[in-house]
């Protein structure tokens, strides 16, 4: 599948972005959890450059726990301050602004030496298309300020918002980049939804998803689609023909079907996705730090 969304928006987000760095102290980098790797936009470490950066582990409760842990030890041993939130329940999101408030204690410490005594820390949040940015704000500042929707590319303009007489955080728009490398990352954000589901196959992406779910979390798929067992993958199969069969058999456990008795598998990809997407499916993350990719 060859997954690819920049649209002309991307490129004047990123120039606004390296514009506005200079407005702030400090910059909070929002992840999903259940992809760290994948939803991390590689050009972001080389736009902030030395800036001071908080990783939010957000969407924590639909990912591993253990893995959590594995990928916040990760960040940290790069020089990071993390934090692991659920921004639709709140979890982690009122430890926010003191794990703020230390991570730039030194530069506070200065600001009240120089008299500037209640100035407000001033927070860019950046993060790719989808992966929980407005809502994460809207909490922070509990009260609905930024743009939020469950599909990718709300956000267009920045937007500065007011948390309390400590903290200003400036909203901007998801950013993609130009090109994915490696097809695993356009298949993992589109799996969590970060890219546009009119841009490609949902049933090819169905097939992909449920291959995956049966080779590396049977048990969650029997579970959810009530299935006595998860068929295993054929030595001829590629995921593509795997994951068609997996659907048929959800397909048949959902009855869904079509006219003239035809198993509807597209409708079938649509729910997995759907359901997984809202955490139903049970909590996975679908990628490890790379420290750990040779124990894995």
């Amino acid at each position: 599948m060859n997954i690819q969304w920049y649209p002309g928006h991307m490129t004047k987000t990123r120039r606004q972005i390296e514009a506005d760095l200079k407005l702030v102290d400090i910059v909070v980098e929002i992840i999903d959890a259940r992809i760290p790797a994948s939803s991390r936009n590689p050009d972001i470490d080389a736009i902030c450059g030395p800036k001071p950066r908080l990783i939010v582990l957000n969407r924590a409760d639909q990912s591993d726990p253990a893995q959590n842990k594995a990928w916040t030890a990760y960040f940290k041993a790069q020089g990071h301050s993390v934090l692991e939130t659920d921004a639709r329940t709140g979890r982690g999101v009122k430890q926010f602004s003191s794990v703020i408030q230390n991570v730039l204690k030194d530069q506070i410490a200065k600001w009240r030496e120089k008299g500037q005594v209640g100035r407000p820390v001033r927070a860019m949040v950046v993060g790719v298309p989808n992966v929980g940015k407005s809502t994460f704000i809207n909490k922070v500042a509990k009260k609905k300020s930024a743009k939020a929707g469950d599909r990718p590319g709300v956000t267009r303009g920045k937007q500065w918002v007011n948390v309390d007489q400590s903290l200003d955080l400036l909203d901007t728009p998801g950013i993609l980049w130009p090109k994915f490398e490696d097809e695993t990352t356009g298949m993992n954000l589109a799996f969590t939804g970060a890219v546009k589901d009119e841009i490609m196959d949902v049933e090819t992406l169905g097939c992909h998803f449920m291959a995956l779910l049966g080779e590396r979390y049977p048990q969650a798929l029997a579970d959810g689609y009530k299935l006595a067992q998860v068929p295993a993958r054929d030595a001829e199969e590629n995921d593509v023909a795997y994951g068609y069969r997996l659907l048929g058999a959800c397909a048949v456990k959902r009855g869904m079907r079509i006219s003239g008795g035809e198993l509807d598998t597209e409708r079938m990809a649509r729910v997995l996705l759907d359901e997984y997407r809202g955490g139903k499916l049970g909590r996975f993350t679908l990628e490890v730090p790379p420290a750990f990719w040779k124990e894995s």
